[in-house]
């Protein structure tokens, strides 16, 4: 491995190995939206050695000062900058080894048959459930991150092992998500769901699948986690019975 010296950390674990780099930089990551939790993902798959990265972003979405505080990928000389051209260009600078390519608005939904993995990083409803039903159609795993105020969720979607979809967990399309801006976070606690996120993926990626099917939710106040199993909803309206035809 001519790169051996940059990735010499984890080649030495044996859950990773020459062997596993090589999956590694054989696989491409598809991150959706770039902020607290995107950055953060992004940059600690571009520094594990992701061969291909699609970072997706809405379009005309710009830095902004606020947005630093917990959005780490970014400096102050990109306020102002597009977000996904200041992305790529920070990825780049990060590991120049890392195939980066940019993907405005619903491009991103179309690059899910791309990835080998999709992590959602998004901040709203109505965007999981779209990135979730395109994950469900490509048959493509899911990796969700959610982080507010104090708290925190993680989980891991992969319906090819008969488990949930995100729709499955959250059903109501009529609730509103809290925003940052209306609630509040504290950088460190988005910046842990976000490495938690890039970990999930590489964990999967290197085979060791056992993840599936979990809610992690964290009380950073108390430092409290708590696990949830969770269980396919038969009458799902995206990877249900009924839908999908699938078997339970």
């Amino acid at each position: 491995m001519s790169d051996f010296a940059r990735y010499s950390r984890q080649v030495v674990l044996r859950e990773v190995g020459v062997n596993g780099q090589q999956l590694l930089r054989d696989s491409t990551v598809l991150v959706i939206g770039l902020g607290g939790l995107g950055s953060i993902a992004a940059a600690y798959l571009a520094g594990a050695g992701i061969g291909r990265l699609l970072l997706c972003d809405r379009d005309g979405d710009r830095v902004e000062l606020s947005n630093l505080q917990r959005q780490l990928l970014y400096r102050q000389a990109d306020v102002g900058r597009a977000k996904l051209d200041a992305a790529v260009a920070q990825i780049h600078a990060l590991n120049a080894g890392v195939e980066v390519e940019a993907r405005a608005g619903e491009a991103g939904l179309t690059a899910v048959r791309e990835a080998d993995i999709v992590l959602d990083c998004t901040d709203n409803f109505p965007a999981r459930y779209a990135i979730n039903a395109a994950c469900v159609a490509a048959k493509k795993p899911l990796v969700s991150g959610a982080a507010i105020r104090f708290e925190g969720q993680l989980a891991l979607f992969d319906l090819r092992h008969g488990g949930p979809c995100y729709r499955c967990l959250y059903a109501d399309e009529g609730e509103a998500a809290e925003t940052c801006e209306e609630a509040g976070i504290l950088g460190p606690v988005v910046g842990t769901v976000g490495s938690l996120q890039a970990l999930l993926a590489m964990k999967w990626l290197l085979g060791l699948r056992d993840d599936a099917g979990r809610l992690l939710s964290w009380d950073a106040r108390h430092w409290h986690w708590r696990t949830h199993l969770m269980r396919a909803d038969p009458e799902c309206p995206v990877c249900g019975v009924k839908t999908l035809g699938r078997s339970t």
